[in-house]
């Protein structure tokens, strides 16, 4: 009966209920980083020499943050991906006064390469939280990045820019946000035989992309897959237990080729807490968790 009830209703009121508790959910999760947030201000002291047990392993795994964030807002996930021991889980403070995206991407390549002479490992994974993201894929398609990491996964990344919040354009980092930025020009632009596998999450009521389909990524050459999260919104994507399982799977996946021959860009729905079959679309396999 209640099935019959929600089927009835209009799906603007669907709509509106996913939106408010997706609302809801960001503000509760907003509260809680404000409180954990001192706690990550400081740099991290990476460890001298290879963890015990994770060397061999699974590929070390680079945390990078987003806009004016700092580490604090991996709690969960670096607790989630380093549970097993079986590899090393790091995370990487970018100064809060960074004016160029490509500059930080250039002080991220020290970083990989630090972390891989320590953890003994050629290449590493990194996962991104917003500019993070975009920081980690400019790296990668850019500066020759893809030689070192393995997977990138984004979490609510503005790969083909946001018009959010035009006020702010005053910042030259959010400048290079735009859509019409040079960054964004340079990530279209080719980038044949790229090594690195991408795994984009992106959801419908992320507030920070504008539009909300950016967070996607869309390259002919990248073998990129796109994995949309229902119901949560941008801090969300970092914190919530479906999305830090997803993360998880993806990285867990020793293999760094995934796509269908001749297919480049995959597509699936991240729904929780069921899984679920949709039509595939299409760019290629369409599919729910």
């Amino acid at each position: 009966m209640s099935l019959s009830l929600s089927l009835s209703l209009p799906l603007s009121l669907i709509v509106s209920g996913a939106a408010l508790r997706a609302a809801a959910l960001e503000a509760v999760v907003f509260t809680g980083h404000l409180l954990l947030y001192p706690t990550g201000v400081r740099e991290e002291r990476p460890a001298a020499g290879p963890a015990a047990g994770a060397c061999g392993q699974r590929p070390a795994v680079l945390l990078l943050h987003g806009f004016n964030d700092n580490r604090s807002i991996f709690v969960l996930l670096r607790r989630a991906l380093g549970a097993d021991g079986l590899r090393r889980v790091e995370t990487y403070n970018y100064s809060p006064f960074t004016r160029d995206l490509r500059a930080t991407a250039r002080h991220l390549a020290r970083r990989v390469e630090d972390l891989c002479e320590r953890s003994g490992q050629e290449r590493v994974d990194l996962v991104g939280h917003s500019l993070g993201g975009l920081v980690a894929r400019y790296y990668v398609q850019r500066l020759g990045g893809d030689a070192r990491v393995r997977t990138l996964v984004t979490l609510g990344t503005p790969h083909a820019g946001t018009r959010v919040a035009p006020f702010m354009n005053a910042h030259p980092l959010v400048r290079q946000m735009r859509p019409d930025s040079e960054v964004m020009a340079e990530l279209a632009a080719p980038s044949p035989g790229c090594r690195t596998r991408y795994v984009a999450f992106w959801s419908e009521f992320d507030a920070i992309m504008a539009p909300t389909g950016t967070a996607r990524i869309e390259h002919p050459d990248l073998d990129a897959e796109n994995v949309l999260v229902t119901g949560i919104g941008h801090l969300a994507l970092a914190v919530h237990p479906a999305v830090i399982a997803a993360v998880r799977r993806a990285l867990d996946d020793l293999t760094t080729a995934h796509s269908r021959p001749g297919d480049r860009t995959t597509d699936r729905a991240a729904d929780h807490p069921v899984n679920r079959a949709t039509d595939p679309g299409p760019e290629g396999r369409s599919m729910a968790i």
